[in-house]
């Protein structure tokens, strides 16, 4: 059958006319499953022509519905496929109809793909707003809410339903929100302005606090009327308020901004992102008082009231807290117990509540507090919270950095020993009190340097100094006026500062100093008898500048140990020149060292059983172009003194070994060199071996050199020296005591050294002759040598009756002008070759033969 042929269900024209008007595509099939009815939305919808359609099989329609036996009714969205293969979305229904006894199905169809396109685009917007972070919320141009994301009901805890028809200013906003920035915005664009963005302080459901970042804007229609205002919300709590604390205190620390000052900005910054609190840090210092450091909110009374205050269990909120080491929370100031004493103030400025956080430094220490302060009675807010644990860590940072400053500042200006004012710090205050000295009166400064204190350091050890010199420093501290400041130099030399003194108040005072050290110190179980010397130098009389001060005190000061120790000395214009001396002295020496200006002469020592030569003594000598011939007596301490004794013992050593070889190659048989060392140098671990080398360098056997030392380098300067001394004697070098008889040597502990010489002083050769106490000593310091198995020596041998008393008493070697004195080694070669032959000749005559003539030897060779 043709689609002519096909059958068409009759209608009145005014239906029909109606029918192939409307939007919707409508079809109309018998029960013939044949297409009666087909009108032009249909054709749009299906790309049909109705002369293509009416008469033919439903099947053409592609509805799967109307292929059933009973096709029932039907009603939905479909994927509509058409015949040229295109698709579209069609919202389709069908129903049945009787019409004079037969089933008709009517189906309805329109062609929804533009808005299931468009539903598909906002359920994929949907989608997208709700996988991100940000809160999206969208209100008419009331204000009433039409849409929130997934992210606002994260955020503040509505869900969509309980959020839509809300308004949202009544929703997220609270007491402290800035309604009047918001609506600025939200006016702004009405008006035709463009999106803004702003800070503002949000609630969530719970009502808590919740700073957000707000984007506004509008969307508009084509008419570019506002139809809904769009807010996109962004948690800045941690991101930006928290962050802009960190920021604050890590910008001012870089700035070297006072902590006072990083204090005052962070309770301010604080008090912006938390209005409902008053912001107060409490500094807890070592004692356990608390200072005020930041409260800007606070009355200044009230701040005032608290600096000083002890810590303790009952001390309000910030007192508790840095005593326990733990928060501590007081609802109401006017009823909680530990808040009874302090709470007039606070109360009274409306303050009704406080939580104190403890500060805690790296090792544990409260080194202050974070308190906030509340108008109503109530507990900190989450927000709150978060805001704590944030200064918490910003505090302990700015304040143990302050700390970590001011203790490099106190180094900085302080012994660390000893903590009393350094160098750098005492110009400081010595500069000071001369601007203040009013015209007319004086300012003394008083250098003090203890006696004898390397010998505490080399006999007792550097720890014992060490305790030494702080019970100095604290017997000083008891012993000055108010006024006046100790300081320490460096080493064992300090500095008192005495403001207001006068050249006979100034002497007073370092008298009493003197006195007050007599008194010995403890240093464990040992009483240490202690003393020192003092310089004093006075402005304006003797200087106007602080460097010229402090060398005239210095100066003095070393007048007074020239005196003899243990004294005082005033600064006079005579002593500028011998410190001069002392300086240009002192440079020389440095010089003659570097240039190798000095030399060695020698003195024999003669054996008393024959007057054969035993060996001789090297001893240093110093001639400079400029001062002349330096006697040993004035260079040897300076160089004690300056540090440079030990290199002089090497060199000595070096040359005296050197000169010994020489001596040997040219036929000269000299059995051994004397060469004195300083205690200094046997506290040298390297000594022994350094010996070995220089005997390798010049071939000499270890018996060819004798080193003198004195009575101090074994009774004081410890375990090490004695080490070396073995060391040394094991080598096969000789080892001397120098100035026997005049220190106090244990003979219990002679007996025990490697020694192989003792050397009587030349202070008893000049009365051995007529004192019988010299003799005495002389007599038994031969007797005591030689029952040791060691060779006795007596220096400062002038005369030959003291060489024949000595010889009487046993004495193997003596050595003086009697003999020679230290010569050069070109004389004391002369001087050799002399002694040989009068010892050849008194030899002769002994045998009684005559010298023979030039003739007799001629013919002998």
């Amino acid at each position: 059958m043709s689609a002519s042929d096909a059958p068409v269900t009759e209608m009145p024209d005014v239906l029909r006319a109606a029918l192939e008007c409307a939007d919707d595509g409508i079809v109309v099939v018998d029960d013939s499953r044949r297409i009666t009815h087909f009108n032009a939305a249909a054709e749009r919808i299906w790309k049909l022509a109705r002369t293509d359609v009416l008469g033919r099989d439903a099947d053409i329609l592609t509805l799967k519905f109307l292929q059933a036996d009973q096709p029932a009714n039907f009603r939905d969205e479909i994927s509509l496929v058409r015949c040229d293969g295109s698709r579209i979305r069609a919202q389709v229904s069908a129903s049945a109809a009787t019409i004079d006894g037969a089933t008709h199905h009517i189906v309805f169809a329109r062609d929804v793909t533009a808005d299931a396109e468009r539903r598909a685009r906002i359920g994929l917007l949907h989608a997208v707003s709700d996988q991100t972070n940000r809160a999206v919320i969208i209100t008419d141009t009331e204000q009433n809410i039409v849409y929130v994301n997934s992210a606002f009901t994260a955020l503040f805890g509505y869900t969509g339903d309980e959020a839509e028809g809300r308004r949202a200013g009544e929703l997220i906003a609270g007491c402290h929100t800035n309604r009047t920035a918001v609506a600025k915005f939200v006016k702004r664009l009405m008006h035709g302005g463009r999106r803004g963005e702003t800070e503002v302080l949000a609630y969530d459901k719970d009502g808590e606090e919740i700073w957000v970042g707000a984007r506004i804007d509008a969307f508009r229609d084509k008419k570019g009327r506002v139809r809904h205002i769009f807010a996109l919300l962004e948690d800045i709590t941690e991101t930006k308020q928290l962050r802009s604390l960190q920021q604050l205190i890590m910008g001012a620390l870089a700035d070297e901004v006072p902590i006072s000052d990083i204090a005052d900005r962070l309770c301010r910054r604080v008090e912006e992102i938390a209005p409902d609190v008053v912001c107060s840090l409490l500094h807890v210092d070592s004692a356990g008082l608390v200072h005020p450091l930041g409260g800007p909110s606070l009355p200044e009374a009230y701040s005032r009231a608290l600096d000083g205050i002890a810590i303790g269990p009952n001390v309000g909120s910030c007192g508790t807290a840095a005593f326990y080491g733990e928060p501590v929370l007081a609802e109401g100031l006017d009823t909680d117990p530990r808040w009874q004493p302090y709470k007039t103030m606070p109360l009274e400025v409306g303050l009704h509540a406080c939580w104190s956080t403890p500060i805690k430094a790296k090792d544990g220490r409260v080194i202050a507090t974070f308190a906030f302060y509340f108008r109503e009675p109530r507990g900190p807010s989450k927000w709150h919270r978060r805001i704590v644990d944030a200064c918490v860590n910003l505090g302990a940072f700015a304040i143990e950095r302050k700390e970590a400053r001011a203790e490099i500042a106190r180094l900085a200006y302080h012994d660390i020993l000893t903590g009393l004012p350094n160098r750098a710090q005492l110009r400081h205050l010595i500069t000071t009190a001369i601007d203040a000295c009013p015209t007319g009166s004086h300012v003394a400064l008083a250098f003090l340097d203890v006696d004898h204190f390397k010998d505490v350091n080399d006999t007792l050890g550097h720890a014992a100094g060490d305790e030494l010199l702080i019970q100095l420093a604290q017997r000083l501290r008891e012993h000055i006026g108010p006024e006046d400041m100790l300081g320490r130099l460096g080493g064992d030399e300090f500095v008192i500062l005495l403001p207001q003194r006068n050249a006979e108040s100034a002497e007073r005072a370092a008298a009493g100093i003197i006195e007050a050290l007599s008194a010995p110190l403890r240093l464990g179980s040992r009483q240490m008898q202690m003393s020192a010397s003092v310089g004093v130098s006075l402005y304006p009389d003797h200087a106007t500048d602080i460097d010229t001060l402090m060398q005239q005190a210095d100066a003095a000061m070393y007048m007074a140990k020239q005196a003899g120790r243990s004294t005082h000395r005033i600064f006079s214009a005579e002593m500028n020149g011998l410190a001069e001396q002392r300086l240009t002295l002192i440079a020389a020496l440095r010089r003659a060292i570097a240039e190798g200006a000095l030399t060695l002469s020698y003195q024999p020592q003669i054996r008393s059983c024959d007057g054969a030569i035993h060996g001789v003594e090297a001893l240093a000598r110093w001639h400079d172009a400029a001062l002349g011939d330096v006697s040993p007596a004035k260079f040897i301490p300076l160089a004690e003194e300056c540090g440079l004794i030990e290199q002089i013992g090497v060199w000595s050593v070096r040359e005296a070994c050197r000169q010994m070889a020489s001596w040997r190659r040219a036929g000269l048989n000299i059995p051994s060199v004397s060469v004195n060392l300083s205690p200094i140098n046997f506290r040298n671990v390297t000594l022994a071996a350094r010996l070995k080398d220089i005997l390798a360098e010049h071939e000499l056997p270890p018996d060819a050199l004798m080193l003198e030392i004195t009575e101090g380098t074994f009774m004081q300067d410890g375990a090490t020296a004695l080490e070396t001394m073995h060391a040394i004697r094991a080598l096969g070098i000789g080892l001397s005591v120098d100035d026997f008889g005049t220190g106090y040597s244990s003979l219990s502990r002679l007996a025990h050294l490697p020694i192989r010489e003792l050397k009587i002083d030349r202070s008893f050769m000049r009365d051995i002759e007529r004192d019988a106490g010299a003799l005495a000593i002389a007599s038994a310091v031969v007797h005591v040598g030689q029952g040791l198995g060691m060779t006795v020596v007596a220096e400062g041998v002038e005369t030959e009756g003291q060489r024949k008393m000595l010889a009487e008493l046993g004495c193997d070697v003596v050595q003086g002008f009697l003999y020679a004195p230290a010569l050069p080694p070109v004389a004391f070669e002369r001087w050799l070759i002399e002694h040989c032959a009068e010892q050849a000749k008194a030899m002769l005559g002994r045998l009684d033969i005559k010298p023979a003539g030039p003739a007799a030897v001629k013919r002998s060779a």
